[in-house]
């Protein structure tokens, strides 16, 4: 992928495929990893389905395709995540532009946005709040969920840079009239007793893990949506009190945790006073997910 070749056949489906993984393989890449980043580059960037892939092998790519190309591998090359380089990426129903202001989503996060639609609270439910936005994953994905267009969604972030990222994949979802964002840490501007539903996926990492994470996030993604302090439980503590403020009687607060944070994170909510705290897992059968109603 370092020099554009002159022989014509080596711009076709198959060859850029054999060669970006090739190049990502000698750039420590494991060729499984490599393989399946080739694929993705040369879908999005040749606008070919995942799926006609194979039954266009023979297609040849363009001058300018070959550049974009070119230039999306050497950033893969160089540590990039995938997700940056793509500038975007499916995330439960939706499709999220991703960059480096907002924590990339993750799968497991899309569990807990199935948690909250399979939920009873959800049904009843008329205002939701996500605090720690981040990309607007979580709030966007249950916004487009609701189709009688009939609850409110409020979203937070501490970050002006991750909110102007969840504000402008509001507008590419044409649900900006739908969702409501503000600029604050944590509930600190939040009326009391005014959500049925507080979701978040915080800061749960502790500062010890943190500085150990592999550089391809470490060196890229926001420390600050990632370091939860000494324990990785500094924001979850002040979300869970956060919760028996905001929350009106009956509502239901839905966490994403450490997969070490099970018991700890139950004790925290039972201690503020929530009742019919849970613990779940993720479907690696780590715990994850941690939900509980107030009074």
């Amino acid at each position: 992928m370092t020099t554009c070749p002159s022989n014509p056949s080596a711009h076709k489906v198959t060859q850029l495929l054999e060669g970006g993984a090739a190049y990502l393989c000698r750039h420590k890449i494991s060729p499984e990893e490599a393989q399946t980043q080739a694929e993705i580059l040369v879908s999005e960037v040749l606008r070919i389905p995942p799926g006609r892939l194979l039954l266009e092998q023979q297609r040849i790519a363009t001058v300018d395709e070959i550049e974009t190309l070119r230039a999306a591998f050497l950033r893969l090359a160089k540590g990039e995540p995938i997700q940056y380089v793509v500038g975007e990426w499916p995330f439960h129903n939706i499709t999220l532009k991703t960059d480096a202001r907002a924590l990339i989503p993750r799968p497991e996060t899309e569990q807990l946005v199935e948690r909250i639609l399979h939920s009873e609270v959800w049904q009843r439910a008329t205002h939701i709040v996500d605090i720690g936005t981040g990309t607007g994953a979580i709030i966007l994905a249950l916004a487009a969920a609701d189709k009688s267009c009939t609850k409110q969604f409020h979203a937070v972030d501490i970050s002006p840079e991750a909110l102007s990222l969840a504000k402008e994949n509001a507008t590419r979802l044409n649900l900006s009239t739908r969702v409501t964002f503000e600029l604050a840490d944590g509930a600190s501007t939040l009326p009391q007793r005014a959500f049925d539903i507080l979701v978040s996926n915080p800061p749960y990492i502790s500062t010890k893990e943190t500085d150990a994470l592999p550089p391809l996030i470490l060196n890229h993604e926001p420390r600050t949506a990632l370091d939860g302090g000494e324990d990785g439980l500094d924001i979850l503590r002040q979300i869970i009190l956060d919760g028996t403020q905001i929350l009106r009687p009956g509502g239901a607060i839905f966490l994403e945790i450490g997969d070490d944070q099970g018991l700890s994170v139950q004790r925290l909510l039972d201690c503020a006073g929530y009742s019919q705290s849970q613990i779940h897992k993720d479907f690696a059968r780590h715990d994850r997910y941690a939900e509980a109603t107030i009074l």
